[in-house]
């Protein structure tokens, strides 16, 4: 399995409604966390400890969070908060 990063719970339905110019802004910020978890968790599949600390990234027009699930190899969007500034 590879780090990949997908909605979660009731962000897939928000994102069905945000405009495709924010939508691609948080695709490309959810590949950023991607590649910075897959460096940082090498063996994800292996790991022992709890997960980390998810996160708030502000993008224009809005912010998301996320979540790092390490031993299923996920960034998970779990909410999307779309503001149209």
């Amino acid at each position: 399995m590879s780090w990949k990063w997908e909605y979660a719970f009731g962000a897939e339905e928000a994102a069905r409604t945000a405009p495709p110019d924010f939508l691609a802004e948080l695709g490309r910020r959810a590949d950023e966390l991607v590649r910075a978890a897959e460096a940082v968790h090498v063996h994800g599949r292996a790991h022992e400890g709890t997960d980390p600390k998810g996160g708030d990234v502000i993008i224009p027009g809005g912010m998301f969070t996320y979540q790092v699930v390490i031993r299923s190899e996920r960034v998970h969007v779990v909410q999307i908060t779309y503001l149209g500034f």
